[in-house]
């Protein structure tokens, strides 16, 4: 007997108990989009891999050693999307819709990296990814985590987020700040791990944000980007600070947050928990003026995030309560060829009539019995029963399945009115 066909490393399927809690986080977050006049755009799994070395870099660990890439039977260099930011931006300049226009995005799915799985860390992840492009203050940059904020308090895990920030500046500040970095790093060599020393030379910026413990007191002795930023970063990064202020955000000014791809400038920020362990970002964006231009555009300016769903889904409270939401209201037995063809047609006068009822009907056969344990096991909050003689006198049984009740029995004129009251 051949071994069974099992799921890739870290590629997971998302069973049927824990997709109402899938659900309800894509509910609330479209509901969320929505306030704030954000519309979703749908992109491609698969893009040109020169897309992803353009925006992210060539240099980044994601090109170099986690990228899903393959030549099609055109010859032509192909990738699993590793994010969303890139195939967005590309779909925007595809299309014109960056001609003197400001646009608030959104998107949602699978992203794909080769990484070693861990808990919060998949092959296969989901994103939710948020981009707004032609708007160039402050202002846009504060609407971003003010939109965050309310998502973590309708997902009821607003306590367990703390919001850093930090400003990275222009690219002709970087350059400048990296040099002096290289120079640090250079004189304290020795105390490098080896990620640290391939990425001196290529994005030494990246250290700063290296996990290793071993390096925190070398990273905490290196010079800070705040003292070469020039007056019109800090004074964006001023006026971002402000607006949170003004609308009570708290959050930490972190001056080694750096983000890991090479197209972020000025604004960038992290939503961190400590529920995670290792994994504590759940949420990440900031401000990517120059990217628009990298990849053929005329210079424009844009900002924006992500979120990791896994991650997001793993900080909800009580999650029984999504299971329950999504199991049926009610469960149909019909025993007999007969009673099952008028169950059928009663069900569905019953769908139509309440759109929103969630109505089981039992197939496959059997008696009462098995019908019964098959209707229990489903979660209903009831039992509608039609037998030989209820069909005969136009009544249904009603049996309550999660309450202590007396069994009734209703005429199928008034049995609408009861399902109203259970839905």
């Amino acid at each position: 007997m051949s071994d069974k066909i099992q799921a890739i490393r870290g590629m997971h399927d998302i069973l049927p108990d824990r997709t109402p809690h899938w659900q309800h986080v894509e509910a609330v977050l479209r509901r969320v989009m929505a306030a704030y006049g954000y519309r979703e755009i749908r992109l491609p799994l698969v893009e040109r891999t020169e897309l992803f070395k353009r925006s992210i870099g060539e240099v980044t660990d994601i090109v170099e050693k986690e990228m899903y890439t393959f030549e099609d039977r055109n010859g032509d260099s192909l990738t699993l999307r590793p994010e969303g930011t890139a195939g967005c931006l590309r779909a925007c300049l595809e299309h014109g819709l960056l001609h003197n226009q400001a646009h608030r995005l959104w998107y949602s799915g699978a992203m794909f990296r080769h990484e070693r799985p861990q808990k919060g860390r998949y092959r296969q992840f989901h994103q939710l990814g948020v981009e707004a492009y032609g708007m160039a203050g402050p202002d846009i940059d504060a609407e971003l985590i003010l939109l965050c904020r309310r998502l973590w308090r309708e997902l009821d895990i607003a306590h367990k987020l703390e919001l850093q920030i930090n400003s990275l500046g222009t690219v002709e500040e970087r350059l400048a700040y990296r040099g002096k970095l290289v120079d640090y790093f250079r004189a304290h060599f020795d105390r490098l791990d080896e990620d640290s020393r391939r990425r001196l030379e290529s994005n030494p910026l990246r250290i700063l944000d290296s996990k290793n413990p071993e390096l925190r007191e070398v990273i905490e002795g290196a010079p800070v980007l705040a003292g070469e930023l020039g007056d019109a970063s800090r004074a964006h990064f001023d006026g971002f600070r402000k607006r949170l202020d003004a609308a009570g955000v708290p959050y930490a000014v972190n001056p080694r947050l750096v983000r890991g791809l090479d197209y972020y400038s000025r604004t960038v920020f992290e939503w961190v928990t400590q529920e995670l362990g290792a994994q504590g970002t759940v949420c990440a964006g900031g401000r990517y003026d120059g990217l628009i231009e990298q990849l053929g555009g005329k210079d424009s300016t844009a900002v924006g995030f992500a979120l990791g769903m896994e991650r997001l889904i793993e900080l909800l409270d009580e999650p029984e309560r999504f299971e329950t939401a999504a199991h049926p209201h009610a469960y149909l037995i019909a025993a007999g060829e007969e009673t099952e063809l008028a169950g059928a047609q009663l069900a569905e006068a019953w769908r139509d009539a309440l759109p929103a009822l969630r109505l089981q009907t039992h197939c496959g056969g059997g008696g009462f019995k098995s019908q019964f344990k098959r209707a229990d096991k489903s979660g209903a909050a009831v039992a509608l029963i039609l037998g030989e003689d209820e069909l005969r006198n136009r009544t249904v049984g009603i049996k309550f399945l999660r309450e202590e009740r007396e069994q009734s029995t209703l005429s199928q004129s008034e049995l609408i009115s009861f399902l109203r009251t259970i839905i």
